[in-house]
């Protein structure tokens, strides 16, 4: 080929195809490279016109759809012999199901159970073929209800699900989509069809879900979710009217999956169905040629994926690395990458040369929240009792929680009974009571009433029994037990804010950016390639769920809302990082220790003003005893402020109520929100779905608990809480323009400083004890990830020092590394309940026989994938960062370890001595990296480094200046960059971290069994043998 000749690509699909909107945009793509020229062949010359009369071209885009010559097309291809992106000859088995099923298990790619019924003239009576009620039989395979029948016709998408009679039987009819409409239930069908031939297969539980896959090339591959027409047969649209698809990540089986069905079928660019069942993937459909739609992110890859696989087979003395900005964005406006998150100290951008990231562990505390909020009341009305023993089963004394919409709203309903219409004025003492659980009854009412739909995420109610009485049973015999009085606590607020999404999502586009050196706009191509393995953990709370999915938006750079993301992407697991474990005692000790530090007034003497952390209470303000009082006036005097703005709102509300024009407030829509709601600021209301009567509940709530007046005593555990309130309305509710804010938050701020770090031990001994208690389990799962990303980069690297040696090994010196790997790859696959079966195992040692499939040496670098990167994030609150903040720092003090420095260097202790609060999505992040350069054995081979990050930066809530004033327009705080834990040019090794972190973290053998298999990760869940029959069919490589 002459330089400077255009690649010339043909497009021989029928029009309709070839001008579908996801086919323009990759071609308009290609286009803009600047090396290829495109050719469309157009219906006229494709159906009327002889083979030799239609362009010649060097790449050939060519695949079946209705009414399109297949035949012709295979004549034209093997006259001109151009590259062909999709194997013509393979095209032919896709029409029929029985040879797609064939063809995949005999690649080893795991189908569901199924059995053939072939007839060959409607309704043939087959001696094979038994159906009974519930079951049907085929050569003795006995396929109970519910199963699934499918023609064997690729084209006929006539399938139907058969329910068996327990569950009221019954078929469902899937079928193309038609307009909101993919699925039929007929009630009183019951018998199969009997006019063709079917395949029978048991139907797969999936929890609602397809997962379809399409890759460009056996490297990459974009995977969505869409809603199963199975379920209700209603397909989801959003507003523009598309089928609501969600991103999904696939685990390195199923990325070994689409590989070899790429591969299989000689098809670069493929579309084929997954069903995720219990645990294993299985493939149910293979559709051949097919793009997907609506996601530039996608025609972006699939071009630079294309561009590349044309130029290597006709244009390899041009490069293909793909240009720093892509050609069709040349002109886009810059988005500002760091909005929101500050440079820090921590990222070092460059690397030895001979340094491989391998894993990044990040541990991130949830984004800004509105304050969490408590109402206890005692209740003895008979309605609240029957509503507690309606929802604990009738047991007496059993507590109840209250958390789905139809208990919340049994609840309220319930309440809007019992609160009084009007205010009683003050009569005396005793109603004073009274009064008092009027006012909470009304605050119940309106935190239920708040956000106009009910989410258990953000509220719930506890009822627990306090007395009983007998009452004889209604038959007379014996008598029962009947509750008469209940502790009602309800929980509630903690939600989080348009800010905390906007800072997650932030913080996820800054780690795709600058977590991943060399990389390039990094993450993403690495991601959607087979290379980075991500999982992304939450705990319980709705606040912290919302941060992981808000993040991974950014991270991974999805579109549209957050509840999608958030079921596709995010795995629950409470027990590693929710709640404070068994730690509550010492917590206590170290609060009531905490709380004579400061009351006393006594000034702590600092023993060691080297080291100003290791003193009892380190943090706590000189005159913190003389703070207090101040604290309290301060607090009294915001209150009264919105106690009046309060009582304005409920007399507006009495007058609304009696004409009954009401607005509800719609949570439902304020949390897919990332803005402000303009309007209610510029009416004077509180941010967010807060009216005044619940700001004024929450400030009252507040000022009694810090100070009760009767004993004169402070309860310092208060003082988190009004600093977070502050903190709040600072941020949210400056056009209040309560008085006396600002000088409040700067006095509970010096408070907090002192009290927060130390609810976590008084000093680092009890920090430690209290930390490697709530972390443990936290901890123990960290150290499992570092052991296996070290594990699988070592047997990469073996098997890739193994090759080097001797690239022309003979057949027989290969075959130890292929058994090596084979009995790993087995173990790994036994070990984690994987789908290969016992025959499969077999049929792979017999491969192993047949030499005919050795790999030719020049291709052997299939055997060495790219570098991995292994990706782990977890979202938990506050308690969880400062503990593993404490086990991290201070591990060195156990007595075992006597004499060991710490892991954090003293600069870096100090700078932590200083930071006093963790705030909205601090983090805590681990990188390992690998160096190539040195000896396996060598434990500096894998250097870990730390960074961690304060979140929030609080500096524009302080200062005054413009930046500041931004800040306050938007309600979000930046996030600071990290900062380094360790010196520069100190290497903390793998081993060193193990040695110092093992004992406080839980043992892996105690870990429960991963409920999902991840074969070898990608490359070697198959043999070598397995992968070195595919290189041999695989067509790139031969032209």
């Amino acid at each position: 080929m002459k330089m400077g000749k255009k690649v010339t690509i043909g497009v021989c699909v029928m029009e309709k195809k070839a001008f579908s909107g996801p086919m323009l945009q990759i071609l308009e793509r290609l286009q803009a490279f600047g090396e290829f020229e495109i050719v469309h062949f157009g219906d006229k010359v494709i159906l009327e016109e002889p083979i030799e009369r239609w362009p010649v071209c060097d790449c050939l885009i060519a695949f079946y759809s209705s009414g399109y010559p297949l035949e012709k097309a295979e004549a034209y291809a093997a006259l001109r012999k151009p590259f062909l992106v999709n194997e013509l000859g393979q095209q032919h088995l896709l029409h029929d199901r029985r040879e797609v099923y064939e063809r995949l298990e005999m690649f080893g790619i795991p189908v569901p159970r199924y059995a053939l019924v072939n007839r060959e003239f409607p309704n043939q009576e087959l001696d094979y073929f038994v159906e009974e009620e519930d079951f049907i039989e085929v050569h003795g395979n006995k396929f109970w209800k519910p199963f699934v029948e499918k023609p064997v016709h690729g084209d006929d998408h006539g399938i139907m699900i058969y329910y068996p009679s327990s569950a009221g039987g019954g078929m469902k009819e899937l079928f193309r989509k038609v307009g909101n409409r993919s699925s039929e239930f007929h009630q009183e069908v019951r018998r199969v069809r009997r006019e063709g031939s079917y395949i029978y297969e048991e139907f797969m539980p999936t929890g609602g879900t397809d997962v379809k896959v399409y890759t460009v090339g056996p490297e990459y591959a974009h995977a969505e979710a869409r809603k199963s027409p199975v379920v209700d047969g209603v397909v989801m649209r959003n507003l523009d009217g598309k089928e609501v698809r969600y991103p999904v990540l696939l685990t390195p089986m199923e990325k070994e999956i689409s590989r070899e069905i790429c591969i299989a079928f000689q098809q670069a660019v493929c579309g084929f169905d997954l069903l995720r069942s219990e645990g294993r993937s299985y493939v149910c459909d293979v559709n051949g040629w097919s793009f997907v739609k609506n996601s530039y992110k996608y025609y972006d890859d699939a071009a630079c994926v294309l561009r590349k696989m044309f130029l290597d087979a006709k244009a390899p003395h041009l490069s293909s690395t793909i240009p720093p900005i892509l050609p069709w964005k040349v002109n886009e406006p810059v988005q500002p990458s760091e909005g929101l998150t500050r440079q820090g100290s921590g990222i070092i951008g460059t690397f030895g040369q001979s340094e491989e990231l391998r894993c990044v562990i990040a541990i991130i505390r949830h984004g800004d929240r509105t304050p969490k909020q408590k109402v206890k009341l005692k209740v003895t009305e008979e309605k609240l009792l029957n509503l507690m023993l309606k929802y604990n089963g009738g047991k007496p004394r059993a507590e109840t929680k209250l958390k789905s919409a139809v208990q919340l709203q049994d609840l309220l309903d319930a309440t809007r009974i019992l609160v009084p219409r009007i205010r009683p004025g003050r009569e005396s003492d005793s109603e004073a009571e009274d009064i008092e659980h009027a006012e909470k009854l009304r605050q119940v009412k309106a935190v239920l009433e708040e956000g106009g739909h009910f989410s258990g995420i953000y509220r719930k109610v506890q009822l627990k029994p306090l007395k009983w009485v007998k009452v004889a049973k209604s038959n007379g015999e014996g008598e029962d037990e009947k509750p008469v009085e209940a502790l009602m606590i309800l929980k509630y607020g903690g939600v989080l804010t348009h800010a905390g999404r906007n800072q997650a999502e932030e913080l996820g586009r800054y780690f795709r950016n600058n977590m991943y050196p060399g990389e390039g706009t990094g993450l993403l191509r690495l991601h959607s390639t087979y290379r980075h393995d991500l999982k992304i953990y939450s705990s319980d709370e709705g606040r912290v769920q919302m941060s992981a999915a808000a993040f991974a938006k950014g991270l991974l750079d999805l579109e549209g809302q957050l509840t999608p993301i958030l079921v596709s992407l995010v795995s629950k697991d409470s027990s590693m990082l929710d709640g404070l474990e068994n730690a509550s005692s010492e917590m206590e000790e170290a609060k009531a220790r905490l709380n004579e530090i400061i009351t006393s007034g006594i000034k702590s003497v600092n023993s060691n003003p080297e080291k100003p952390w290791m003193v009892d209470g380190a943090g706590v303000h000189p005159n913190a005893s003389e703070l207090l009082p101040e604290l309290v006036k301060l607090t009294k005097k915001v209150t009264e402020q919105v106690r009046l703005l309060a009582k304005d709102e409920s007399e507006e509300l009495a007058e609304a109520s009696s004409t009954g024009v009401i607005l509800p407030y719609d949570q439902a829509k304020a949390l897919g929100k990332t803005n402000i709601d303009v309007d209610r600021i510029a009416a004077g209301l509180p941010c967010g779905s807060e009216g005044f009567l619940l700001m004024f509940a929450r400030w009252r709530k507040l000022q009694r608990d810090l100070y009760n007046e009767r004993k004169e005593r402070f309860d310092i555990t208060q003082i988190p809480d009004v600093y977070d309130s502050c903190k709040y309305d600072l941020l949210h509710n400056a056009h209040l323009n309560l008085e006396g804010l600002d000088e409040l938050f700067k006095v509970a701020q010096l408070l907090a400083d002192g009290v927060i770090p130390n609810e976590y031990g008084i000093n680092p001994k009890q920090k430690l004890k209290i930390g490697s208690k709530i972390a443990r389990r936290l901890l123990g799962k960290i150290l499992i990830d570092l052991r296996n990303t070290r594990e699988e980069a070592i047997s990469v690297a073996e098997l890739k020092s193994a090759q080097d040696i001797n690239p022309s090994v003979p057949i027989g010196g290969r075959e130890e590394i292929d058994q090596r790997f084979k009995s790993q790859s087995k173990m790994e696959l036994a070990g984690k309940g994987s789908f290969t079966s016992e025959k499969s195992m077999d049929q792979e040692d017999d491969e192993d026989k047949e030499t005919k499939y050795r790999l030719d040496p020049k291709y052997a670098n299939v055997k060495t994938p790219e570098r991995h990167v292994r990706t782990r994030l977890y979202f938990t609150s506050e308690s969880h960062i400062h503990s593993l903040m404490n086990v991290l720092r201070y591990c060195n003090l156990d007595e075992s370890l006597q004499g060991e420095d710490s892991l954090v260097c003293d600069s870096a202790l100090e700078r932590l001595c200083k930071t006093k609060e963790l705030d909205y999505m601090s983090q805590i992040v681990l990188r390992l990296f690998e160096n190539t350069e040195v000896a396996l054995e060598d434990p500096k081979r894998f250097r870990i480094e730390m960074t961690f990050s304060r979140g929030a930066d609080l500096s524009p809530l302080e200062g005054n200046d413009s930046e500041a004033a931004s800040f306050h327009q938007e309600h979000t705080l930046p996030i600071m960059g990290p900062e380094r834990l360790q010196e520069v040019g100190s290497c903390l090794t793998l081993e060193m971290m193990e040695k110092m972190i093992r004992q406080f973290a839980m043992p892996a053998e105690d870990f429960p069994p991963p409920s999902i298999p991840q074969g070898f990760s990608g490359y070697f869940s198959k043999s070598a043998a397995v992968l070195e029959r595919l290189v041999n069919l695989w067509p790139f490589n031969k032209h």
